[in-house]
């Protein structure tokens, strides 16, 4: 796993496994939760995910310190932790772009 020996791939990673969480949190658990009356499903995922989104800011957040990154590209890394698919569309359209790391 060459991917998590660097502050970038790392956020990469976290990123994916974030997006994923929200987007089964969204789709899975909380139908389950809501039409299927299993409220655990919200509890387990909602977890898996609360946890991910903390380490998707910090691995964000050592990114932007270490490359010195503008408020406004570090502001839209974060604000795409709040959308369902945003880290995807962030590592497309932004980090794909970052130079690699040394």
């Amino acid at each position: 796993m060459d991917s998590l020996k660097t502050p970038l791939g790392r956020l990469r990673m976290v990123g994916w496994w974030e997006g994923i969480s929200f987007l089964v949190l969204l789709g899975i658990a909380m139908p389950l939760k809501y039409l299927a009356g299993w409220p655990d499903a919200v509890r387990v995922v909602g977890m898996a995910h609360g946890i991910l989104f903390l380490l998707y800011l910090a691995a964000a957040m050592q990114v932007a310190i270490e490359r010195d990154w503008p408020w406004r590209r570090t502001a839209l890394v974060f604000l795409a932790s709040l959308l369902p698919a945003g880290p995807f569309v962030i590592e497309a359209k932004v980090l794909r772009n970052e130079p690699p790391d040394q």
